[in-house]
This record gives C-alpha cells, structure tokens and sequence, in this order.
C-alpha cells in the first residue's frame, strides 16, 4: 500500500497545475510574402520567409518599404526575428492585421542596429507587416529572413509545403537508363486512351538527351526542368501524330509540351493535334509540320512563347492561333491562321491568304511552370507583358520564383476540404496528375495564388457544386487543369469572381492558362453553364471550353449545358477562345471593353430539328454573342462552323451577334458549313453572304460594322 501511495504521488507530482499550452513556432516559413518592390529579380519577397540565410529581400532604394508575409490563418504572435543584410532599416515599424486592410503597430523603433534583431512581441494577427522608414546605406531595406514565432489557436490543421510529386510525374535526367522505353510505355497506355483515367507529367531535368524520340498520348504532358527551354535539348523529337485514329488528328486533344529545345531528327518535329493541346515556351532548331502523316484531318491549336527557327507548315489544319513568339515562316492557311505579337509571322491579308496579324498582344502573361533551382524545386511565375513581341525567356526571364516548400502538392483522394485549408493557410496549389473528385468548390480568396496542374489535373465537382470559384481579388494563377461536368447538373463550372465584382486588377490582373472544360464524353455529365467570368481585366489565354459530341454520355438532352462561356467583367481579354457544341450560346460578351484575339467554334452537332434551337424570331443561337448594351468591344480572326448531322436542313441565322455601334468592331470573321450539314445564312447580324452547297467554302466578312 506505501508503495502505491507513493506511485500514485509520483504521478500526481507530474501533472500539470495548469492547462498545457503549445510551445512557439516558426509560422513564416514559406508562406505567402509580399512587398512593396524589389532591388531586382534575384532578391524577391519570398527569398525573406524560405529559411536559407544565404537568400534576401531587398527593396528599390526608397522610402517607405514594406515586406508583409501572410501566415495563413489567425495566430498568437510571441516572437520576430529579423536578420537584417548590410542595407538595414534603422527605423521601421512591426505591423499586425487581421484582414489585410486594418493595422496595428506592434513595435516601431528610429535606432535600429542592424544585425540579427530578437524582438519579443506579442499580439494576435493572421498578416504581420514591416514597415521600413529610413535606410543605413544609400541601397534599399534588406532582410535575409524576416521570421514570426507563435502559435495558431486552433481553426484549420496546418498542412505541410511541398513533398514528393506522386507517382504519376516521371523525372529524367541523362543518365537514367531506358528512357526511350519508359517514354514508349506511357504512349502505349495513353496513345487512342481518349476518355481513360490516367494523367502522366514527364519531366527532363536540364541536360542533353540523344535519339529520343518522345510520343505523346492523352493526358500526357512533356516539359524541361530547366529555367529556359534551351536547358534541356533533345537531340530528337516530341511527336503527335494521328496512327490510332486512321490519319485523322482532329481528336488529338489534351496533352502538352512545354520548355523543351529540339534538334528534330530529320530537321522537322511533327505537332499533329487539335483542342487543348497547347505548344508553350518550346524552342525548335528546324521546322515544325502541324499535320498527321499524309495530311488528313487536323483541327488545332495554339503555340505561345516558342521560337521555330525554320518553318511552319499548317498544311491541312483548319485553324491554329500563335501569340508572342519568332518563327522563321508560315507555310500555308486554311481558313484561319491568327498572330499575335510573333516575330516572323506573314503579313495580314485576310481573306486571302486568310492570315490575321497583329503586330503585339496587348497584354499577356506566361504560364506558370515548375522547374529546378540546383536540386530545389521552384514554380517560376512570369510577369505580365503589354504589347508583347516574340519570346518571353530572351535574357533574364522576368517574374517571380516560388519555392515548392510554398505550395500544397495535392494528390488524387484529397479532398476540398483539405484543399481550401491549405489555400487559406496560405499555400499555393499543385495538382499531381490524376482524377480528383470534389463536393464543394475549390475557393481561391487570396491575392496572388497559384493554381497550377501537371498532366492535365482533372477536377469533377460532384452534388452539382462548382468547381472552382476565384475571388475578387488580385492576380490568381489558374493554370493546367481539366474540368470535367459532374452527373448532377453545376450551374457554373468555373467561376472568376463573385457575381458583381468591380474591383481594379488592371495592374496584376488574373489569368487562366489551358484550363479546359468538359461537359460529357467520359460520361454523362451536365453544366447549365461552364465558365463565368465577373472579374474585371481577367486573362484567359488558351482555353477549350466543349460539350462533347461523341464519347459516353453524349445526347441533346443527356449532356445538356446551355452556354459555354459567360463574360460580365470589364476589360477582359481572351487570347485563344476556343468554345464548342453547346446547346444554346457558345460565349456571351456582357463587360465592357472586351477583346477576343482568335475564336474557334463548332456549334452543337446533334440539334434534333430547327424548333430545337429557335431563338425567339432568330434560327439558332450565335456562336458569338455581345450584349445588346455594350458599346465597346473587339475580336479579330474569329470563326464558327456548323455541322448539323442529326438534321441537315437545320439553318444557323448568323455565326455571330452585336450590336451595331461605333465602338463595338470585328475583323475577319468567317462561318462555314461542313460538307452541306446545314448552313448559315450570315456571317455576323444580317451581314456576310450564306453559305451553300456541300462544298466547304467560307463565307467570309472582313470588318464589321
């Protein structure tokens, strides 16, 4: 019994007489940063929260400054360690905020010496500002780490930064044994795998690759891991041809190639497809043949920020779109060939040739793309370009690099709910290729994130939820991903911003780049809607918006979705809009100050008779219609076609639709009738001759009004 009662107070000795609390943490590290400028591009922001004490901050050389990091949610700030470089502030304020637009000042000091300060302060805040007021040196304030201790009070778990990529992203390096094989299998699996589930990223570290030749199926995308294309060089090529569909590469959809250099083996590669199958940052030592072997079929496409030093052959493509790049010549056009601020692009001659060039893009920002930094893992995010001419990654590249310690590497079987913590926790996203299912929308709220898919990510809302809604906020990065339509009906698949947003985002707008939505094909599936657009000065570069017309799940009613794309937002801009088959309006242009560089458009095959699609007074729904009081809007090289193969008496009145107003202007337009499958009876309102017969000939405006 004494040996008892003395365990027993033994025990009772070790228990706490008051509740445990969580010992401080270092809640900075890799978090969201921001700050009010920087010396240059290699002491960004976020180089102060990335825990190397050999990477720094440092601001123009003015005053004020401020650098501010985001930790994500709410915490109970005990602690702030600033580790100033040589150009340190002497005075500057320690702020707090729990909404990113009230402050409080925490800590100011005018005698401060520089070194590695330890402040013991205390307070509540979710962002933690400092406020540099006057300098040392006649360089800017800089910081080797700005680092915030504490502890969150509960609320979300913290999920943890960067990780492995999962199994579906394949890394080579020279050395590694087999890669033509591995490469082989891949194309194997995914090469006729159209409506299939699996989604392969293959990733080349920098190097030099010898007789590769790199065949790319569905959902596959290829990309170098270098900084700039030229980093990573194939001495061979990256191929899509048309073999599993009998020559004809009008259904090579959904794969990728991405900053890579090519030494074709016989001096041309060959880049057969159509839809989502964009061509980025890639740079070609010879030609570029943009049709299957013997020429059949092809229905594509886009290339941005790639450099072709010999020519580019269409051949039988119908349609393509390059923007902001240098090729050494253009082969031929079909019906549609559209430029954009590429060096080297033939000169406008619509309608015959019908070549489209503008001799800028008016603004535009690159993709987002990972990359290694040494043996780091980076997501490199460029900057925003006005009146952008030729290839982005001529010099220094411009834009910011974002450690993958910053992001949640997300994994098929996530769930939205861990997804939206980690975006509120203040991590950017990586979707790993694979099929995610999600049962409430995927929120973007803060500034500045990162969304960005390897191996054409699939996201399918289930519950007929949306899929992805993006605030009203600054500067969001959608990038990469599928959006495939769920069994019950979302009104909305995608979302940029809230209904009514008026916000400013001229200055760091935001972008969707290959973000692809689905309605039907790989299932039944339906969308009143697929892509709304209520932000203002919104980006969409490169999209393929489709309700399907062959695969599973494919009927008037049984895929049903009314509208492609829906634009509210002021000053947006779409370079490569491509929006097909839907039932009702494939875009509609409400915002103000619109502008479309290259459309591409099919209307709904499978109209069951006229009376199906009757517009009130009006037969058929345009392809392309701006709102009746709207007074500025533009588009160049824009095109609809129909092939009514359920009724071919089926009559469209117009591809397209506006408002006759001074402001409100279109260049080269053209409709067609494949093969007699109906026809249209103008090109835009009442304007443009039908089209007639079964011989495939455009009917073709050059300006309007």
């Amino acid at each position: 019994m004494a040996v008892v009662a003395g365990l027993v107070l033994s025990l009772l000795a070790l228990i706490p007489q008051s509740p445990a609390s969580a010992a401080p943490a270092l809640l900075s590290q890799g978090r969201t940063v921001t700050s009010s400028s920087q010396e240059n591009d290699g002491t960004p922001a976020s180089a102060a929260v990335d825990g190397n004490n050999g990477t720094r901050w440092s601001s123009a050389f003015s005053d004020p400054q401020w650098i501010k990091v985001d930790l994500g949610a709410a915490a109970s700030v005990s602690q702030i360690v600033l580790r100033w470089e040589a150009a340190y502030s002497t005075a500057y304020r320690i702020e707090f905020s729990s909404d990113d637009n009230n402050w409080s000042t925490a800590y100011s000091t005018t005698t401060g010496p520089g070194g590695t300060q330890t402040l013991d302060i205390s307070g509540t805040a979710r962002y933690v500002r400092l406020t540099g007021t006057a300098r040392a040196t006649g360089y800017g304030h800089s910081l080797w780490e700005f680092q915030v201790f504490g502890t969150t009070g509960g609320g979300d778990p913290q999920i943890p930064g960067g990780g492995d990529l999962g199994p579906n992203v394949l890394v080579f390096d020279p050395s590694t044994p087999n890669i033509q094989a591995k490469v082989d299998a891949i194309f194997k699996q995914q090469e006729s795998a159209q409506f299939g589930t699996g989604r392969y990223a293959l990733m080349f570290k920098p190097g030099t690759y010898n007789n590769i030749n790199a065949q790319i199926g569905f959902y596959t995308s290829i990309a170098g891991l270098g900084l700039k294309p030229d980093d990573t060089t194939f001495n061979g090529d990256v191929t899509v041809d048309a073999g599993w569909f009998n020559g004809n590469a009008t259904q090579n959809f959904w794969r990728s190639a991405e900053n890579l250099a090519l030494n074709p083996a016989n001096g041309t590669n060959r880049w057969a497809v159509s839809q989502a199958a964009p061509f980025r940052r890639m740079h070609v030592k010879g030609g570029l043949n943009l049709a299957p072997n013997g020429y059949g079929w092809a229905s594509g496409g886009y290339i941005a920020d790639s450099k072709i030093d010999g020519q580019v052959g269409p051949y039988s493509q119908q349609q393509w779109y390059t923007r902001d790049s240098s090729i050494g010549g253009w082969g031929n056009g079909v019906w549609n060939m559209t430029f954009s601020g590429v060096e080297g692009a033939p000169a406008q001659s619509f309608p015959e040739p019908p070549y489209t060039t503008l001799n800028t893009t008016p603004v535009s920002r690159e993709k987002p793309f990972l990359y290694l930094d040494g043996n780091t893992y980076k997501v490199f995010v460029p900057a925003k370009r006005t009146n952008a001419r030729g290839v982005s990654w001529n010099g220094t590249p411009q834009g910011e690099s974002v450690p993958l310690s910053q992001f949640y590497v997300v994994k098929p079987g996530a769930t939205a709910q861990t997804i939206n913590a980690a975006v509120r926790q203040g991590l950017h996203l990586l979707f790993t290729p694979g099929v995610y299912h999600v049962n409430e929308p995927i929120e973007i709220n803060r500034a500045n994130t990162v969304v960005l898919g390897l191996g054409l990510a699939t996201i399918i809302p289930d519950n007929g939820v949306t899929a992805i809604k993006v605030g009203d906020v600054d500067g969001v990065k959608l990038a990469g991903l599928l959006v495939d339509a769920g069994t019950q009906n979302s009104s909305v698949l995608v979302q940029v911003g809230p209904e009514g947003a008026a916000a400013d985002h001229s200055a760091n707008p935001t972008s969707l780049q290959d973000v692809f939505v689905r309605v039907g094909g790989a299932g039944a599936g339906k969308a009143t809607t697929g892509m709304v657009v209520n932000s203002d000065d919104t980006i969409i570069d490169h999209t393929w918006l489709w309700r399907a017309d062959h695969g599973d799940g494919v009927g008037w009613e049984t895929n049903r979705s009314d509208y492609g794309l829906r634009v509210n937002g002021d000053d947006v801009l779409a370079t490569g809009l491509f929006v097909e088959h839907f039932n009702k309006y494939d875009v509609q242009w409400y915002g103000e100050n619109g502008k479309t560089i290259f459309f591409q458009n099919e209307k709904a095959y499978d109209a069951p008779n006229q009376a199906a699609i009757q517009n009130g007074d009006i037969k058929g729904y345009a392809a392309y219609k701006v709102g009746d009081s709207v007074t500025t809007h533009e588009g160049w090289g824009m095109g609809s076609y129909c092939y009514f193969n359920v009724d071919p008496t089926i009559r469209q009145q117009h591809g397209f639709q506006a408002p006759v107003k001074p402001g409100v202007k279109f260049h080269d337009l053209l409709v067609v009738s494949l093969g007699g499958q109906g026809q249209y009876d103008h090109v835009i309102n009442n304007t443009g001759s039908p089209t007639s017969g079964t011989s495939t000939i455009p009917s073709q405006v050059v300006s309007f009004p």
